[in-house]
């Protein structure tokens, strides 16, 4: 895996983790879903770096 895709994923699931433990801190719904949704796009890409890995020689 690239070293920058797997550190932009990392940070990505970290901010969401983030976002979604201060909305339900303070009660915003919507920020809880925020945090949520940036850890699925973080889970995803780094999925996508483990399946380019898979086919790498």
């Amino acid at each position: 895996m690239s070293g920058t895709e797997k550190g932009k994923a990392r940070a990505e699931q970290a901010k969401g983790k983030a976002k979604e433990a201060l909305g339900r801190a303070v009660g915003n719904e919507r920020l809880t879903a925020e945090g949520r949704a940036e850890q699925a796009k973080g889970n995803a890409r780094h999925a996508k770096e483990d399946v380019k890995d898979t086919f790498r020689p």
